[in-house]
């Protein structure tokens, strides 16, 4: 649970410091924020690999996995990828005065953070279709909680108020998810659910 849940709560407490706008006054503090945050935003991913762990299997459920990998990956990559260019360099550039280039780095970064969002949004897709083929309707609240946090992490980062609580959102879904997978792990299945083996 801890493993699944550390990376959105830790951001969820960072988007309460995260500063509301990037000005000469914030940039110093704005920059060294996501130089802290570069290592954790990848580990969000963690929700969704954790459930899948294991070698995938040579069939649907193998396919959704690999899915969901390679959907883990693009939003590791893409979403590093807006930390370092609005993040960091943005912050960079503005708590040295330079004029003009945060603007455009802040461009570059939403695009980075929507392709990195759009891969998360699928890995999350393809992990749920597991979970439901492999323990049944227990998964659906879960998935329900994580799609509204995937949408709803399209614009906010973790902005408060909307980012900090997609971010628990995230958590929420993760223990959900993890909580399913686990009875079912558990020996707790009910009559009729469709299992791997």
């Amino acid at each position: 649970m801890a493993l699944v849940t550390a990376a959105p709560l830790l951001l969820a407490a960072a988007g309460l410091v995260h500063p509301r706008h990037l000005t000469a006054a914030t940039a110093g503090h704005w920059a060294g924020l996501h130089i802290v945050l570069l290592p954790v935003f990848p580990l969000l991913v963690l929700g969704l690999v954790v459930p899948l762990w294991g070698r995938p299997s040579r069939d649907v459920d193998g396919a959704l996995t690999v899915l969901s990998w390679v959907g883990c990956l693009c939003f590791a990559a893409y979403y590093s990828g807006l930390d370092a260019v609005a993040g960091i360099s943005a912050g960079t550039v503005v708590d040295h005065g330079i004029h003009g280039a945060a603007g455009r780095l802040f461009a570059t970064g939403d695009e980075l953070g929507r392709t990195g969002v759009y891969g998360l949004a699928v890995a999350s897709l393809a992990t749920c279709a597991v979970l439901w083929r492999r323990h049944g309707v227990r998964v659906v609240p879960g998935a329900v909680v994580l799609f509204a946090a995937c949408w709803s992490f399209v614009d906010s980062h973790i902005f408060w108020p909307k980012g900090v609580f997609t971010m628990l959102g995230f958590a929420v879904a993760f223990a959900l998810l993890a909580v399913a997978a686990s009875r079912s792990a558990d020996g707790a299945r009910e009559p009729g659910t469709v299992t791997s083996r």
